[in-house]
């Protein structure tokens, strides 16, 4: 066995994870939530292990100073939200009185405790002294050291780098979507845009690929963004989905030129209904939503034209919305009818920074560059876990293998040489 602590072992098993995880058909996310909760109660015991030594693995003291001596690990479990974990629990010989961890003895009989703790870390921006409180008794007792939260919080930073740094070859993107929100940083009083990037694969797994701070959300932030997951093995997406600010447009256009680019019909849909008066609104919004839901893209430009034409001299401004990079907002009609209402919107991302908002209300500043950062993807990966799969069909396979042969994404098939059918032998 390696002389190593288990919490070592447990973070290469998440270091592994992130290596190969996608290739071993089990779902990333929920093996690293199990994972997570695994390594948080893991290295709280080592620590509370090394606080009541008074040092750390192989440091020294004079037998004055001795209080006992590491004596291996025994198997133990604790019931979580995630069910039951396996854990290595720390034993002391060599002291006056049988040594009995503090924090196993509470985790055993209030088990929420440790699903409070992974929440605090992961949806409340790691906050050191709300994990504190989250791991005091009813008389107020501290049953995890001060360093042991410092530690942990700054593994799940790393963790947060090797998700920005992990190779992205092995995910087969077929629909890709860019976002963005803004946090208000306390030490800089400033906003920083948080860049965000998930897809659809064709397997129809939605995947968080990548998060990253723009200081602010230009054409330059946006070109940077994508270029460091193409270094990284992205594969070149059918189609891309975004808002309408010109930065993001731009860089989309450099970086996936051949991609098809489509406007987000949710943004579209409330910056129209935003220029029409309440009288007559609703008439036009039907005839947006049935330029929205054509059938066909030939049939969305003929039903766009004649909405325009209509309403242009009696809603000007709605109009004026409403044919803005039009082509871009047909787009979506190109793709399979099944998933088009996936591909048309940036609503995926949109929600979860919902919830996301929601927790920056109790936090309405954070610290700095990195606190945002842990907040922003703790509160994405939870939420990406839940993201239901789009199905696929194998003819829908067969449509987007052809489209993308179409717009050039992928080389022609090998016109190789025909297999040999065996011949009948002629009747005797």
């Amino acid at each position: 066995m390696r002389r190593v602590p288990p919490s070592t072992m447990v973070h290469d098993e998440i270091q592994s994870l992130f290596a190969d995880g996608v290739d071993r058909g089990r779902n990333i996310l929920s093996a690293l939530a199990e994972l997570g909760v695994r390594y948080l109660t893991q290295q709280a015991l080592e620590q509370e292990q090394m606080d009541y030594l008074g040092r750390g693995r192989y440091e020294r003291r004079s037998a004055e100073q001795l209080r006992g001596w590491r004596n291996g690990y025994e198997d133990a479990r604790v019931k979580t939200a995630e069910g039951e974990v396996a854990i290595r629990l720390p034993q002391v010989r060599g002291t006056g009185e049988p040594y009995r961890s503090g924090l196993m003895e509470f985790l055993e009989g209030n088990s929420e405790v440790l699903e409070r703790l992974v929440t605090e870390m992961y949806a409340r921006g790691l906050s050191t002294r709300d994990v504190e409180d989250a791991f005091k008794d009813a008389t107020g007792t501290l049953l995890i050291s001060r360093s042991a939260v410092s530690e942990i919080t700054d593994q799940l930073w790393e963790d947060y780098q090797a998700f920005c740094a992990r190779d992205l070859s092995g995910i087969e993107v077929q629909y890709l979507f860019a976002d963005a929100i803004y946090e208000s940083l306390r030490r800089y009083g400033a906003k920083k845009g948080v860049l965000a990037a998930w897809c659809i694969t064709t397997e129809g797994r939605k995947v968080l690929l990548h998060l990253a701070v723009g200081n602010k959300e230009s054409e330059t932030c946006w070109t940077e963004f994508f270029r460091h997951m193409t270094a990284r093995g992205l594969r070149l997406p059918t189609s891309i989905t975004s808002d309408g600010a010109p930065g993001l447009v731009n860089a989309i256009t450099a970086a996936f030129a051949k991609s098809i680019r489509i406007r987000c019909w949710f943004h579209k849909m409330a910056n129209i209904r935003a220029k029409l008066p309440a009288e007559g609104a609703e008439e036009f919004m039907a005839h947006v939503r049935a330029v929205r839901d054509a059938p066909t893209h030939q049939a969305g430009e003929a039903l766009a034209a004649s909405v325009i034409e209509r309403y242009a001299d009696r809603y000007p401004a709605a109009v004026a919305c409403l044919t803005d990079d039009l082509q871009a907002s047909l787009a979506h009609l190109r793709l399979p009818p099944r998933h088009r209402i996936s591909a048309r919107t940036t609503n995926l991302i949109e929600r979860s920074f919902e919830e996301e908002r929601r927790r920056t209300k109790v936090i309405p500043r954070l610290l700095d560059e990195k606190s945002a950062m842990k907040l922003v993807f703790a509160t994405l990966i939870r939420a990406s876990d839940r993201w239901s799969r789009v199905s696929v069909s194998e003819l829908e396979r067969q449509q987007l293998t052809l489209l993308r042969r179409e717009l050039g994404l992928d080389p022609p098939p090998v016109q190789g040489a025909r297999s040999a059918r065996p011949r009948r032998r002629a009747a005797a």
